[in-house]
């Protein structure tokens, strides 16, 4: 069974399938933020979306991270990301430039996680 949350005419905000959830990515509501205001408010936003689908950080498999300026904001991204993420089961992550929907997002993270029994 697919069960979807948080759905409009464009897309499933969440998809759960087999034990597994499946996030849309997550960008910060408040685009007035630097990148680490940015990157703590994304966390903050995927966590109570964890929540909701049934599960944690602990339970994260991949984190697929944007960001729109990697030479100048990798630095900022990774010290508000390495406070946050499990050093217990820390995810398979990828994080690669690009460009993003608006001009004043400067990251975006899609999450995959296993659902908590």
């Amino acid at each position: 069974m697919i069960i979807r949350k948080q759905v409009n005419n464009r897309m499933s905000r969440m998809v759960e399938h087999n034990g597994t959830a499946y996030l849309a990515g997550i960008v910060s509501d408040d685009k007035t933020l630097d990148i680490k205001g940015q990157t703590a408010r994304v966390l903050e936003m995927a966590e109570e979306r964890f929540k909701e689908i049934g599960t944690n950080k602990d339970n994260l498999l991949r984190a697929e991270i944007f960001i729109k300026d990697i030479y100048a904001d990798f630095a900022g991204l990774n010290e508000v990301w390495d406070a946050w993420v499990s050093k217990e089961n820390p995810p398979a992550r990828a994080c690669v430039e690009a460009n993003m929907a608006s001009a004043t997002t400067l990251v975006e993270i899609i999450f995959t996680a296993a659902k908590v029994d």
